[in-house]
Order: structure tokens, then sequence, then C-alpha cells
């Protein structure tokens, strides 16, 4: 195997037209970015940072490069200068920036040939090269302005000459080169594990049916079972559980959800059933502390919201502490296309009854589309 290092190079000139209004209306760590130029595929732009990037680099007027691209990754060595055709050769290069202690300082003793360098990626803060600043300190410009160097008529210009450097590997074996990584099956595994009844070593009786499990998996899944199983009050005898106030069903359901991360296929439910099968597995979500699967179940309810089921849904949601899908059923009431439909059904009825607070939020929600309409 053999790499082989392939470089491009570009130079790209941003013009900064009424630099003095920038630098009075722009504040610290705010910036005004160059038009996209293409260097090695990519796309890159030039940010000015007027007056600095934070409070400890103010007194700089700062440019860094930037990685436009997106699902990116590349190496550059670049120089950003100031442009000015009576400016000596000396000053063309801006000083790299960096903290030293407590103090930024500009490196001026860097020379113009070393340049900067620095691991763009788009998917992190890379991208924006700030961890390789230049910039100048911005005293330095009233000289120049009077000296007709590199503020001229109230225009800056800055230059950026930029190698783009990609690596390749060459193998000598071209089959070897990609290998193919299937997903992940460790929830098929344990799913496996749930159904072949392997090593199980509790037993569940839930309306007179019966479910083996394995106390680890469930302890790893469930925090309810963990302390039950393995906490300090953990009950002697152990071995066989019966579970109050659940269907068999519903106790099945989250048994797969633990094992396989995921909700057992519910085909031959429509309608009502459907909906109350869901909403039955959010309060065992919720007995058990399965976050991820209550949100699950919340997401779904969600989108089965209609006028004679969104009042009971409310209801679960206040009871269980289902923020999202609480504030989708207030907002689903309060619509002026709902509310009157709403407002007829039993569940409406009984939620005035045993939810009394919900009003509040639900007057208030109506209220402010009242005054947006």
């Amino acid at each position: 195997m053999a790499s082989i290092i392939e470089a491009d190079t570009g130079t790209y000139t941003f013009e900064i037209d009424g630099y003095s209004l920038k630098v009075r209306s722009i504040g610290v760590s705010d910036f005004v970015r160059s038009g996209t130029f293409t260097v090695g595929g990519l796309d890159w732009a030039i940010r000015f940072y007027p007056n600095g990037i934070d409070e400890d680099s103010k007194q700089f007027f700062i440019a860094s490069l930037e990685l436009m691209s997106s699902n990116a990754e590349a190496r550059a060595r670049y120089v950003l200068g100031l442009v000015g055709q009576q400016a000596p050769q000396l000053m063309k290069a801006m000083f790299p920036i960096q903290k030293l202690g407590s103090r930024t300082v500009a490196l001026a003793g860097v020379p113009r040939s070393a340049g900067l360098k620095g691991l763009f990626k788009s998917c992190d803060a890379t991208r924006y090269g700030l961890q390789n600043p230049a910039g100048v300190p911005r005293s330095m410009l009233g000289l120049w302005r009077d000296l007709g160097w590199y503020l001229v008529n109230d225009r800056l210009t800055i230059q950026c000459e930029i190698t783009v450097i990609r690596e390749s590997l060459l193998f000598e074996n071209r089959a070897e080169s990609e290998i193919e990584v299937p997903p992940c099956d460790m929830m098929e595994n344990f799913g496996n594990l749930l159904r072949e009844k392997k090593g199980v070593d509790v037993t569940f009786r839930v309306g007179g049916e019966t479910f083996e499990a394995h106390k680890i998996v469930l302890a790893a899944r469930s925090p309810v079972f963990k302390a039950e199983f393995f906490g300090p009050t953990m009950e002697s005898g152990t071995g066989c559980v019966t579970v109050e106030y659940m269907h068999p069903e519903v106790f099945s359901a989250l048994l797969h959800f633990i094992y396989n991360d995921s909700l057992p296929d519910m085909g031959d439910l429509e309608g009502n059933d459907y909906c109350e099968m869901m909403w039955h597995l959010l309060v065992a979500a919720h007995r058990y502390a399965m976050d991820r699967m209550k949100l699950v179940c919340q997401s779904i309810i969600c989108r089965n919201l209609y006028v004679e089921n969104v009042a009971t849904t409310l209801a679960l949601a206040d009871q269980h502490n289902c923020d999202r899908l609480r504030a989708s059923c207030i907002e689903f009431i309060a619509s002026p296309n709902n509310k009157d439909a709403v407002a007829v059904t039993q569940g409406y009825a009984d939620l005035k009854r045993t939810c009394p607070s919900v009003f509040i939020d639900l007057f208030e929600r109506k209220s402010k589309l009242s005054k947006h309409r």
C-alpha cells in the first residue's frame, strides 16, 4: 500500500468597500463573508472580522479561511494578506493571531513563506478556520490611510493564496480497497435471545399469562427493573414476578421494545384499537422509566390525533408528564377549526372533571391564537 499526495493551488481576492462603516456597525465576533471560490474541488470563503473574534482580540481586524462545502474534509496551506499597490512587500502577509497566556498577540516574526496550515472538517468548528486566524492591529490602519497603502478610498482588499492538499491511498490489490461493513445487528441478537429463551432467569405473570426474560437485560434497559432486581431494596426470590394493572399484550410489547429497541408489528390493530394500544404502551413506558419508548409512543400518538380522542390523550399526557404530547394536544384543541367539535365530546367533559389545570394553558393558547387572527 502506498500514498499519493495531490495538491491544488488558487488565489482569491476579497474587496471590502466602506471599511469605516463596517467597523462602526459590526460588533465583536461579527463578520463579513466573501463570495465563494473553488480550489481543490472544494468551495471556500474568507471571513473578515473588523473588530476581532472575541473581546481579547478586538484590537485586531482578523481574517480566516472557511470551508463552505458540505460533507468534506481537507488540509490546506494558505496565506491571508493585504493588497496595496504602493505598500511594501514586507507587510503584505497578515500576522498569525494566537493567545499567549491571557493575551492575544500577532506573531509578527513569522515569515510569509511559512503561511498557515490547518485541517478543515465541514462537520465541526474547524470549518471556520478560527484555529488559525490572521490579522493586523487596528491601530496601524490610520498610518496606512495616511500613506495610501492598504486602506485607500475606504476600501480594504484581502487576498488568499491557498493550496489544498489531498492524500489518497493506492492499494496493490484493488479488490481490498473497500470493505463493506454490515449494519449493527446487536438488537437483532438480543431479540433472538428473547425468542429462544436461552438463559432466562425471571418469569412474569401478567393477567393469567407468563413471560420469561433475563434480569440483566431488563436492568440494562430500565432503571425500575434495575432497582427491582439489583438495587439495595431488592426482594429475595425475585425469580417470579406478578405484574398488576397491565394487559398481557402490552407487557409483551414492552419486552419486545426492551430487547429490540422497536415496537412490534401491530398491523392487525386499526382505528380506536390502535390508539388505545398506544395509550397503554405509553403508560407502560412511563411505569418502567423507558424514556425512548415513551417518546416513540408520543410521536405515534401525536400523528393520530383527531377530534374524538384528543381530549382523552391530553388527560393521559398531563398525568404522565408528556410535555411535548400535551402541547400538541392543546394546539389541536385550541385551533379554530377544532375547538367547537372537541368541546362536545365525552372526552372533553371528562377532561374538565379530572384535569382542570390544563384549561389554564388551553385558555392561554386560545387567547394567543385570537390575537393573531
